[in-house]
């Protein structure tokens, strides 16, 4: 598993780490057959909110990792939905610190809430604020732990749906690795107005199946280069998919590699100073034909640059131009049939962004499986206080 065997696992604290990773593509087969089963179920309780309101706002919502599966969705969703259905990603930790910037008490809202245990604080007192603040208000839970609190508290609630992610999806590592690609996919899915038949989900996990047979040499390879700083950089919701993949690599490395993340333009005003002869730049390269012309411009830049940083393309196909502007180049696409968006593109890109990060980890000395045992970050989020809102 990832050039690793079980010892080599076992004994550097990575077990659940790579094994979550690794069997991200059973998991969303899994979770395909789940929802091709009930999708009849959930599309009705979505087209009765619909039909009900001349305008509705999803709020799309988490903490840490899960909030960051909300900012990648909600450009594809409000590009793939009609205008009086708009979406809107907002951290629980917005939210609860501020409602009243966030929640609009006449608008009819459904609160989607992402969560890979369901007991974080701040994603418990946000639906208790959108149930006390919004007049009709509406949940969709989606997440990978049947017993924790959002799960049920929502039971016998004619206005919330439960979304329940396979149980492999329920990471036991520190970091959200399936749990965060799962989460996406269901809620792809969920809102996608388009007719399920799981064609393009197919493609994704048999590309999957390919890639995590062989990332690892090239990662491997990428590691010969000490680098203590990383960047990731994409446009549209690859940008937003840039964060989630810069936060992997900060937990797994409990903060000694430095890792930022921007879009492809906007890297050039201020962030890109931050580059030296120890940095690693990942493009994420769009398909669309139009936004991959500014990502490759900033390929061509960070290539022309010489002060010995690196530079990783991580694309759905390489082509002569891109091998000679990248140091490694990584191709997620082993089928040859296209696939239609960049979102679907994100599930391939953050695999290998998760192998990246545990790998650097453990070359680290670092137990990717709890890299902060001193308890500087937790599973789920210790020492926040929620206080009574008396708005």
């Amino acid at each position: 598993m990832f050039n690793l065997t079980s010892d080599d696992m076992k004994d550097r604290g990575a077990t659940h780490t790579a094994s979550e990773i690794h069997h991200q593509p059973e998991v969303w087969k899994e979770w395909v057959t789940e929802f091709f089963k009930n999708k009849e179920r959930y599309k009705e309780f979505l087209e009765s909110i619909y039909q009900r309101h001349a305008k509705v706002r999803v709020i799309l919502t988490g903490a840490g990792t899960s909030a960051f599966v909300g900012d990648t969705l909600a450009p594809e969703l409000n590009r793939l939905n009609k205008d009086h259905i708009h979406f809107e990603s907002v951290p629980t930790t917005n939210i609860v610190s501020n409602p009243t910037a966030y929640l609009q008490s006449e608008t009819p809202t459904i609160m989607v809430s992402f969560a890979r245990s369901g007991n974080s604080p701040e994603s418990v007192a946000t639906v208790e604020l959108g149930q006390k603040l919004i007049s009709n208000f509406y949940q969709v839970v989606i997440t990978c732990n049947k017993e924790g609190q959002l799960a049920q508290n929502i039971r016998n609630d004619n206005n919330s749906i439960l979304l329940l992610m396979p149980e492999k999806s329920n990471d036991k590592s520190l970091a959200m690795t399936s749990s965060f690609s799962t989460m996406m996919l269901a809620a792809y899915q969920l809102f996608n107005p388009q007719p399920f038949t799981g064609e393009e989900t197919t493609k994704v996990i048999s590309n999957a199946e390919q890639l995590r047979e062989s990332v690892a040499d090239q990662v491997d390879d990428i590691l010969n280069f000490d680098f203590n700083r990383i960047i990731y950089l994409g446009s549209g919701l690859l940008g937003q998919l840039a964060h989630e993949a810069s936060l992997k690599m900060l937990e797994l490395t409990a903060g000694n590699v430095v890792a930022l993340y921007e879009s492809s333009l906007g890297f050039r005003h201020g962030p890109k100073s931050i580059v030296n002869n120890q940095s690693l730049v990942v493009v994420f390269l769009s398909s669309n034909a139009y936004t991959r012309k500014y990502d490759m411009d900033i390929l061509k830049e960070l290539a022309s640059a010489n002060n010995g940083m690196k530079v990783i393309a991580v694309t759905e196909k390489t082509d002569d131009e891109v091998k000679k502007l990248a140091d490694w180049v990584i191709s997620v696409n082993f089928n040859g049939e296209t696939l239609a968006t960049d979102l679907e593109l994100g599930f391939l890109y953050i695999m290998f962004a998760q192998v990246l990060a545990t790998k650097k980890s453990m070359k680290l000395g670092i137990t990717p499986d709890n890299p902060s045992p001193d308890g500087t970050i937790n599973r789920v989020v210790q020492g926040v206080t929620i206080y009574d809102y008396e708005g």
